[in-house]
């Protein structure tokens, strides 16, 4: 949450609710669960299933949670060596809205600021993790390159867990309303969440791995693994599922990685699915490093990641639009050109409301 906010109880409450909390997360005893009624494409050959352990909480495939109350005390009381950076920081992302893009029939991908990626393949709309009415928490300090009214009718909305800066009430609910017949894909147990905002809501909620039953329309999308954690209040850690998407249309591959830490499943994704074209990697929220790694890559880690898995463009997003940690607004591109030599690939950057595919 913001390091503006005093340490107080009021402040601690705001984090948990916002951005969900960590715990420490003993060696449980595990099982593997999934939605039977999907496919898995599995990564080995003993691939049982999305770990879940003996309270009904799902974990990380590599890295159990090591982080507790105390580590967020710590950071909230401690000070942010960029604060005088953070507070200076006058830029903002760029805008330049492809309006013809947007209205036209060829497929296009366009950022709308954090992780709301709108992106049209094969004719269909898709739109991922949808933050788009600032709530009492939550305030954009980089405008949406077009009025709200303007978003095409929707066909797809992809989720990837439940923290507010993904998984936002307002937004959903106002998308719900204009969209009828939008089918929701997600991970395992969010629909428990959005269930109930709402009127027929189709939603489908896969386990890693497994890919979604679509239509006719020539595109394959498969939930994948990421190092993350997921909770809404005060009872629900871990109690669903967090991922990212790897898209195929036969022509192209876009992998969205939602948040993660840094970690072996990046390798695993690309092997099991294939080394992606169009690489959405999360870049900001991660200082300070020492308790934001085990949630959000580093741009340095995620240039590694990149690297990983092999991807032709890497497109940053999850930085520049929320205040969330201790970097200053645009440190995370800042990184990312200073090390542009070291991505095996092409950097893109992420203009709002530009169509980013090549």
């Amino acid at each position: 949450m913001k390091k503006t906010y005093p340490v107080t109880l009021f402040g601690i409450i705001i984090f948990l609710f916002v951005m969900g909390y960590r715990t420490v997360e003993k060696e449980p005893s595990l099982t593997f669960i999934d939605n039977p009624e999907l496919v898995t494409i599995s990564p080995s050959a003993d691939w049982q299933g999305t770990p879940v352990d003996q309270q009904g909480r799902f974990t990380n495939l590599y890295h159990p949670f090591e982080s507790g109350f105390g580590d967020l005390l710590k950071w909230q009381m401690g000070k942010n060596p960029q604060k005088e950076a953070k507070r200076s920081e006058q830029r903002r992302l760029s805008v330049e809205f492809d309006s013809l893009a947007l209205y036209g029939e060829e497929d296009y991908l366009l950022w709308l600021g954090h992780s709301t990626y709108l992106m049209q393949i094969n004719g269909k709309v898709f739109l991922t993790d949808p933050l788009l009415l600032d709530n009492t928490f939550l305030k954009r300090e980089s405008p949406l390159p077009f009025p709200l009214e303007k978003l095409p009718a929707l066909d797809y909305l992809l989720i990837s867990h439940n923290h507010r800066d993904h998984l936002d009430a307002k937004s959903l609910k106002y998308l719900f309303e204009k969209n009828s017949g939008m089918k929701i894909l997600t991970g395992l147990g969010i629909g428990e969440i959005i269930g109930s905002w709402g009127d027929n809501l189709e939603i489908q909620e896969a386990g890693w791995y497994q890919q979604y039953l679509l239509q006719d329309i020539g595109v394959e999308i498969t939930y994948v693994p990421s190092r993350h954690w997921s909770r809404r209040g005060l009872l629900d850690q871990n109690k669903s599922l967090w991922g990212g998407f790897f898209i195929k249309n036969g022509s192209y591959s876009v992998y969205f990685m939602g948040d993660s830490g840094h970690g072996p499943h990046f390798q695993d994704i690309s092997n099991t699915l294939g080394a992606p074209d169009y690489c959405l990697m999360g870049v900001g929220a991660f200082r300070p490093e020492w308790f934001m790694a085990q949630a959000h890559i580093s741009p340095t880690d995620a240039i590694e990641a990149f690297n990983m898995m092999g991807g032709k463009y890497f497109i940053p997003m999850h930085f520049g639009t929320f205040d969330l940690s201790d970097e200053p607004r645009m440190e995370p591109w800042d990184l990312l050109v200073e090390k542009r030599d070291n991505i095996n690939g092409l950097l893109l950057e992420p203009i709002l409301g530009k169509n980013l595919l090549r």
